[in-house]
């Protein structure tokens, strides 16, 4: 029985087979999320092809751009977001212990100084109001130049996009990383985690 507010949609057609071999290919599966976002293709189709521009952007570093991302999901509680994030970490050698982590960042003593400001960033554009400052946003202006700074915001706010549509959308965790023998992230949020007020 699906989870989600809107029953998923078989995925048929050209692009759907398409679509369904390259998914069980890289998880083993068709995720669920696909059947519902098949109702409106258009829709499907230019948010997958916007989220593989944004993989192809390359002014951050790989794992700070997969941090960023992950703290985006966390903040809002994505868990489908945090699932895929530590999957797909896992698959571009990215250092998987450290993405384990990033639901927990303020806790956790694996992060470096740069890794921390590119993490709180992330979190805190993803509050209502957004909560970024001007010696934090200056801070990471010194770190990553202009270009960066410009590439980690677009990245934070696509992940706020993302992880947003699919809680709306009761598009929960599928349990990706378990299909590489990756442990349970720590700190995962629960589905039922709630967004906090200020977001």
């Amino acid at each position: 029985m699906s989870t989600t507010r809107i029953p998923p949609a078989e995925v048929t057609g050209l692009f759907g087979r398409f679509v369904t071999m390259m998914t069980r290919r890289m998880f083993g599966t068709t995720p669920e999320s696909i059947g519902v976002m098949w109702h409106h293709k258009q829709v499907f189709k230019d948010g997958m092809g916007f989220g593989r521009k944004v993989e192809a952007w390359d002014e951050l570093d790989p794992n700070l751009a997969t941090y960023a991302s992950m703290a985006a999901s966390a903040a809002v509680g994505c868990s489908f977001c945090l699932d895929l994030g530590y999957y797909m970490s896992h698959h571009k050698g990215l250092d998987e212990v450290k993405a384990r982590e990033v639901p927990q960042w303020r806790e956790s003593t694996v992060f470096t100084p740069l890794e921390r400001r590119v993490m709180e960033y992330a979190e805190a554009m993803c509050t209502t109001p957004v909560t970024v400052t001007d010696e934090l946003a200056a801070a990471l202006l010194d770190d990553l130049g202009p270009a960066g700074l410009v590439e980690l915001t677009a990245r934070a706010g696509f992940a706020n996009y993302s992880a947003r549509s699919n809680i709306a959308l009761g598009i929960r965790s599928e349990e990706f990383a378990e299909t590489c023998g990756l442990p349970p992230l720590s700190g995962r949020p629960s589905d039922s985690t709630p967004v906090p007020s200020n977001a």
